[in-house]
């Protein structure tokens, strides 16, 4: 009874919080941002410990990979567009991912953290069940790495959109690969605020981000940490 409640609960909040943003557009409502901070506050306030809620809740973190697959369908809509720019989708996705990779593993070593938490923050730039499994294979935790895919997911949404103005990029495809690199599932969810197209090649960005990041993390990420 109280797994349902609870499940209930969430699913409202998040409901509530999708239609504020779709309403007024702010980041603050996004229900990325919005949900947890409701719940951490109702948690605090009846003094139910996260980890009971999150036994409650199980059901919903299963449902993360199912949602990651459905991006595949407007992928399979837009195949024929898929193929046939297919050259400048696996350049600048790789080439984004190499960076977002690199750049944490070297933000991490210059701020002097712990193995654990370098580990952690890697996988960042990739969707959150995929990136919890490669943080377990390099040797961080994986809750420290929701964290940080959360916080990228949220950042990259945010300043997307602004740097799309700034550089006054009109390719739907340039826009889409953008939001899909930098900010996955976030990112693919604002993507989609811009048109189909946008959102179909932000998710062909987001998959093939992940695929590339656990690539590295069983080849040159252990060959790179052996060496430092």
């Amino acid at each position: 009874m109280i797994s349902l409640l609870a499940i209930v609960l969430t699913i409202i909040i998040y409901v509530l919080a999708k239609r504020l943003y779709g309403r007024f557009k702010w980041i603050v409502f996004s229900p990325i941002i919005l949900t947890p901070l409701v719940i951490m506050f109702i948690l605090k306030e009846t003094h139910i410990s996260y980890d009971a809620y999150k036994n409650n809740v199980s059901i919903i973190n299963l449902l993360l990979g199912p949602a990651t697959v459905a991006f595949a369908i407007p992928m399979y809509k837009s195949f024929h567009l898929l193929k046939k720019y297919r050259m400048e989708i696996i350049l600048s996705v790789t080439a984004g991912t190499v960076i977002a990779v690199f750049s944490s593993l070297l933000l991490a070593i210059l701020f002097h953290l712990q193995d654990f938490l370098v580990h952690s923050i890697v996988p960042r730039s990739i969707t959150t069940p995929i990136a919890m499994d490669v943080s377990k294979t390099l040797g961080g935790d994986p809750s420290v790495t929701v964290l940080f895919v959360i916080l990228t997911g949220i950042a990259g949404a945010t300043i997307g959109p602004i740097l799309i103005r700034f550089l006054a990029l009109r390719s739907s495809i340039a826009k889409g690969l953008l939001m899909g690199v930098a900010a996955h599932g976030t990112g693919t969810a604002k993507a989609f605020e811009f048109g189909q197209l946008e959102g179909t090649f932000s998710s062909l960005a987001m998959i093939s981000t992940a695929i590339i990041t656990i690539i590295l993390s069983q080849t040159f990420i252990p060959l790179l940490f052996n060496l430092l």
